[in-house]
């Protein structure tokens, strides 16, 4: 596949063929990050940056409570 080189402003820009957008599964507005590679140009889509709330989305202190459950205390280490 074959693509003209045009002017941005000061930049050259590319035009990425809709099939081709599609087939790694870019889409307008996803951010990606722009590397040379010797002679290559290589673009990657950047993973997603999520919210704290969309991290813990369906986390409650009883679902956490297996994670932090190291047994029964010993000793002078009641945390109770």
């Amino acid at each position: 596949m074959h693509v003209q080189v045009a002017r941005w402003g000061n930049s050259l820009g590319v035009r990425i063929p809709r099939d081709l957008a599609r087939s790694v599964g870019l889409t307008e507005g996803v951010r990606v990050e722009i590397a040379a590679d010797g002679d290559r140009i290589v673009i990657t889509p950047r993973p997603p940056r999520y919210t704290l709330d969309q991290l813990l989305q369906g986390m409650s202190p009883e679902a956490m409570h297996a994670a932090y459950d190291w047994g029964p205390d010993i000793g002078r280490e009641n945390v109770s």
